[in-house]
């Protein structure tokens, strides 16, 4: 269903990707279809929730991995806060050094995810040690509620988080028009085929209640154990922190390219759009994002964040795909090199599935969901002190001009 989800996700965004083909992504499409108080309200998310506290959940979670290997105090001790921002900030200075430094180690990541994940499935499943019929076992204790399962579908997309990550990056990429759609829907496709193959190889390895049981984070590596052995699973462990990081390395890269374009539209000081010249990287809208991320990291739980962050990307993801309807009507005539399939079906299923999961959210999970809309609403007295700020600074140089 994540998967599902996602895929129409793409196809949607693949239509404003490649009619808009350039750097900003959701915050792009808000602003030009619903204006710029809603596309502000949607970089403010983007910077407060949407990249940062995914990134800050990566890092955590490398840190809970590792807590498998070495007797570290905890999840959330000294030491495994020390790791988790000590990743953080090699890969943010991976990224500083320019886009062609960024772009070999999100290659080099991207790569090991893959082989790691499919190597993993490949020896174990040759050791025979599994057993298909836990595919047909149930839990009997457990009785989600509707709502409950719905919750669990933000942890799916969660696992699905960077499908959109292209249109990020569309004005970086050659060839727009047929990268873009190739990117986001033939990403999402494989991405979802192999995430159904690890999936069922997890069930082949262990019961549902024994990979329900805590801690639940480092399900592969009771996986990897019960397979191929303590040793192997620490090699596993290992390999997955590098998978983990590639996600966190992709969120690093196109997170401040939101931000910059916000700058130069003046929805945020100038400050932030300025350029490495030599190197071609947003330095300072990365720094600014590296330095949140790293105010989450030392204040929140796994958990909390995901539903936290999960709940307000969905609204802003519905939002955007809403664009697409919305600038049909109101830019007929935009060159359109790719338009979504059935139209306005695809659409429709995507918003309506995300307002269910945010409602349910709301429901189930009250408190991180309103630290999710608090933290967005937040952003409105931020846009109008700005809009007052920068329309007293245009009046005096307008009153300096017409002195001179």
């Amino acid at each position: 269903m994540g998967g599902l989800i996602a895929l129409a996700g793409a196809l949607s965004y693949s239509e404003l990707g490649t009619a808009l083909p350039v750097a900003g992504g959701e915050y792009l499409y808000l602003h030009r279809a619903y204006g710029p108080f809603i596309g502000f309200l949607s970089g403010w998310t983007s910077f407060t929730v949407g990249f940062s506290a995914a990134i800050a959940a990566g890092a955590m979670s490398v840190a809970a991995y590792l807590n498998q290997l070495l007797p570290l105090d905890g999840e959330q001790g000294l030491l495994s806060t020390v790791i988790a921002l000590g990743l953080l900030w090699s890969i943010t200075m991976f990224h500083l050094a320019g886009i062609e430094a960024g772009g070999l180690l999100q290659r080099t990541l991207t790569l090991l995810n893959m082989g790691a994940i499919m190597a993993l499935i490949m020896a174990g499943v040759m050791g025979g040690k599994g057993d298909w019929t836990h595919l047909g076992l149930s839990d009997t204790q457990a009785s989600p509620s509707i709502g409950l399962s719905i919750v669990s579908l933000i942890f799916a997309l969660y696992a699905y988080s960077g499908w959109n990550a292209a249109v990020y990056l569309a004005g970086e990429v050659r060839e727009p028009a047929r990268t873009i759609p190739r990117a986001l829907i033939g990403g999402t496709l494989f991405v979802t085929l192999l995430y159904l193959a690890l999936n069922a190889f997890y069930f082949y390895a262990l019961p549902v209640t024994d990979l329900a049981q805590p801690p639940l984070l480092p399900v592969t590596s009771k996986v990897a154990v019960a397979l191929l052995g303590m040793d192997a699973a620490r090699f596993v462990t290992m390999i997955l922190c590098l998978s983990i990081t590639g996600a966190m390395s992709a969120m690093v890269w196109a997170g401040p390219r939101v931000y910059y374009a916000m700058a130069q539209d003046g929805l945020i000081p100038s400050y932030f759009c300025r350029t490495s010249e030599t190197r071609g990287a947003p330095i300072r809208a990365i720094l600014l994002q590296s330095l949140w991320a790293s105010v989450l990291v030392v204040s929140g739980s796994f958990e909390q964040l995901v539903i936290y962050s999960g709940t307000v990307l969905m609204i802003f993801s519905a939002l955007a795909v809403g664009a697409v309807l919305v600038l049909r009507r109101k830019e007929p005539d935009l060159p359109r090199p790719y338009r979504t399939p059935l139209y306005p079906l695809i659409p429709a299923f995507f918003i309506l599935v995300s307002m269910v999961i945010v409602g349910s959210a709301l429901y189930e999970r009250p408190v991180e969901g309103a630290m999710g809309l608090a933290t967005v609403l937040a952003g409105a007295p931020l846009y109008l002190i700005w809009r007052s700020f920068r329309g007293a600074s245009r009046q005096a140089q307008s009153s300096s001009t017409q002195k001179s």
